[in-house]
């Protein structure tokens, strides 16, 4: 590896990663305030007062909340980012371009599974970014992670090597936030920071191999990154259907290990086991293909499809490669029984 190859690909990258910069108005964040605050705020007429600088206040009460990171993948507009990057519905984003051109963005679709969000500007001509392909990478690779860092410093880049595949970790978008599983992550110690979110993961050719999505606090050389296939996919089903398309089983569950078999005194040390996540929950969901096919909470789902499932290889990795409409089989163990169930997947709404 040479330093001219890494400031070439850099250069050929650079123009087409954006920032995304979020905005709300200031009435709607003063509704958010909560309660506990309220002793520490100046009082208005309709309630407690943030006390913004006017210069951070636009002419509309437009206030600066965030930023984060994405990047142009279509010549008409079409632009990756993360799902968590653009998850408030009453906020605005705005595109800011490398050559500082700004346009109102426009959001497609989210992944209801993946961290991934599809969004569009209304612009022509575009540069763009080639996709590559997240199914053959290798331990040790180069990369160069590029984003909008900390949402103030645009255009960072950092790099360095992938160091690990296929991890798992439970993330959050910020401390209000439900975790969210997130499988399949590319490991890297390439530096990825807050408004890194969204930005690409770059090899030596400067195709797209992921998006980076998450850091581990407290850790150093650690962040992740979704693989580009997931996207890919995203990209694929909004140009089919108008919309992103995952398939549904319609069961929560905990998958079984050692540990869970001997602490519930379960049969079995591997299979999915049907179960409520909360006492509002439904372990079946109400009207899914699997309350159809007759499950029921404390069933044991052994395999999907003839594939044994456990803490390497759960449901929804198996999902991840099915689609909408299409027919599995399952081998259920209830009590002592174990029964072959047929269902077809509907789509999650």
């Amino acid at each position: 590896m040479t330093e001219e190859k890494v400031i070439a690909t850099i250069k050929k990258t650079m123009p087409a990663v954006v920032s995304i910069v979020i905005t709300k108005h200031l009435e709607d964040l003063e509704k958010e305030i909560p309660k506990e605050l309220y002793p520490f705020l100046p009082m208005g007429p309709h309630g407690p007062q943030l006390q913004i600088p006017d210069q951070l206040v636009d002419k509309r009460g437009m206030v600066q909340i965030g930023g984060g990171s994405g990047f142009i993948v279509g010549t008409n507009g079409v632009i990756l980012t993360n799902k968590h990057v653009v998850s408030d519905a009453k906020a605005e984003y705005t595109v800011l371009m490398d050559d500082g051109r700004k346009f109102p963005a426009e959001i497609l679709t989210r992944d209801p599974i993946n961290d991934v969000a599809i969004l569009r500007i209304k612009a022509d001509n575009l540069p763009i970014l080639e996709l590559g392909n997240s199914s053959n990478l290798e331990l040790g690779q180069t990369v160069i992670a590029i984003g909008n860092a900390l949402g103030i410093f645009k255009n960072t880049v950092s790099l360095g090597i992938i160091s690990g595949l296929s991890r798992v970790i439970s993330a959050q978008a910020d401390p209000a936030s439900p975790p969210q599983e997130m499988r399949g992550l590319i490991q890297t110690d390439a530096a990825i920071n807050h408004g890194n979110s969204g930005g690409p993961l770059v090899n030596l050719n400067g195709s797209i191999i992921g998006i980076n999505a998450a850091i581990v606090f407290g850790a150093q050389n650690i962040g992740f990154a979704l693989p580009i296939n997931a996207a890919k996919r995203d990209l694929s089903d909004l140009k089919k259907f108008g919309h992103i398309q995952r398939p549904l089983l319609g069961v929560r569950y905990i998958t079984i290990d050692d540990k869970l078999k001997d602490k519930m005194n379960l049969p079995v040390d591997y299979g999915a086991l049907v179960v409520k996540e909360s006492p509002q929950d439904h372990g079946v969901v109400p009207k899914s293909p699997a309350e159809k096919a007759g499950l029921r909470e404390r069933d044991i789902i052994l395999t999907l499809n003839k594939q044994k499932i456990d803490c390497d290889h759960p449901i929804q990795d198996y999902l991840e490669n099915l689609n909408v409409g299409d027919q599995i089989e399952l081998i259920v163990l209830r009590g002592k029984k174990e029964m072959r169930v047929r269902l077809a997947l509907a789509e999650r709404k």
